[in-house]
């Protein structure tokens, strides 16, 4: 006797079935975004905050500018990977993104902003993270700590984030203060910069830097732009 057994078949949605999918998805999230108390001008980073902090549920604290201005921890992630393990110094820490993913992986972190909120924030949230012993936390202008920075520490590379909110910043300047400090540079950029501009940094030096641009993408989206310079460029300091 022979038994049939029942064909499983691939049940395809159709595309109103789809839409109707996502129209129920959206309006959850919505109600969750609505009960969490969260700005309509930070919704749609909040809806992406394990993108930026994996432990965001065990009390990551971020401001307004900070949803706009901290880097995506799988991006944070890579740069620490290409620091080379020293004394890094991050010189627009905001809320602690790259600045905890470097504690996690360097020796040391120095990690600045003029924000007294932020960076109380910033130390908070390496708190979160098990990291706070290993980074110092300043508060200050990193263009007028520049030159101590320059005495007291020995770098092996240096992250600046050009972003003040979503404006950038003139970053050309702050790319030569920092290479008073160490030639070897992180710089995480916005996704819309002028690569050529960027690729001028390198060469307008004294002694011309090499320079590796990446484009960085977090859910196949893209996210920014990282150059870097020196020996952090082309992974002769990158992490094994």
């Amino acid at each position: 006797m022979k038994t049939e057994v029942p064909i499983q078949r691939k049940i395809r949605r159709s595309k109103r079935q789809r839409k109707l999918a996502k129209r129920r998805v959206k309006k959850r999230a919505k109600k969750r975004v609505k009960e969490e108390g969260v700005s309509p001008l930070v919704e749609k980073y909040w809806l992406q905050r394990y993108d930026l902090f994996s432990k965001y549920d065990e009390g990551v604290k971020l401001d307004e500018e900070g949803w706009f201005s901290v880097t995506p921890e799988e991006i944070a992630v890579r740069h620490a990977e290409r620091s080379g393990g020293g004394v890094v110094v991050d010189c627009f820490t905001g809320v602690g993104g790259n600045s905890i993913q470097f504690a996690k992986m360097c020796y040391h972190v120095v990690a600045i902003d003029i924000d007294p909120q932020k960076v109380e924030m910033a130390l908070s949230n390496a708190k979160v993270y098990g990291v706070e012993d290993y980074v110092d936390f300043i508060v200050g202008d990193f263009i007028q700590l520049a030159p101590s920075l320059k005495i007291t520490l020995s770098l092996e590379a240096l992250v600046r984030e050009c972003y003040a909110g979503r404006e950038q910043i003139v970053w050309y300047s702050l790319f030569q203060i920092a290479q008073t400090i160490t030639p070897n540079i992180i710089m995480f950029l916005p996704r819309n910069v002028d690569l050529l501009q960027v690729e001028e940094l390198s060469w307008l030096s004294s002694p011309p830097l090499c320079v590796e641009i990446e484009k960085n993408y977090v859910n196949s989206y893209l996210k920014g732009i990282t150059a870097y310079f020196g020996d952090a460029a082309f992974g002769k300091m990158e992490l094994s």
